[in-house]
């Protein structure tokens, strides 16, 4: 069987100008923490998923808890697109291993 891997990144500009703003704020925001986003920068998500019909249920459980105002994009590419990403300035640096392989040996 093959798989193919995927990234979700989830991008999102929500107003944090009242306290019921900054309520659903962190409401989503933890929201994707708990479903297993890791941030690559403020306001940017990214998961590994296996595949579209893992994606398609992704994004029905972030339409469901989706915040009432604001904007959240979701964009969906494979593995290896994510794997081509460039950093112009800095390093990526995390304590998470967020890969594809079956066996790590650490």
């Amino acid at each position: 069987m093959s798989y193919r891997y995927m990234r979700v990144i989830v991008m999102f500009d929500l107003p944090t100008l009242t306290a019921k703003d900054r309520q659903m704020y962190r409401k989503f925001r933890t929201h994707l923490l708990k479903t297993g986003f890791l941030m690559l920068q403020e306001s940017v998500y990214c998961r590994m998923v296996l595949n579209k019909t893992n994606v398609d249920q992704l994004m029905a459980q972030l339409k469901a808890n989706r915040p009432p105002e604001g904007i959240v994009m979701v964009l969906t590419i494979t593995e290896k697109q994510f794997q081509r990403m460039e950093f112009i300035t800095g390093t990526f640096t995390t304590d998470v291993i967020d890969s594809d392989e079956r066996l790590i040996f650490l």
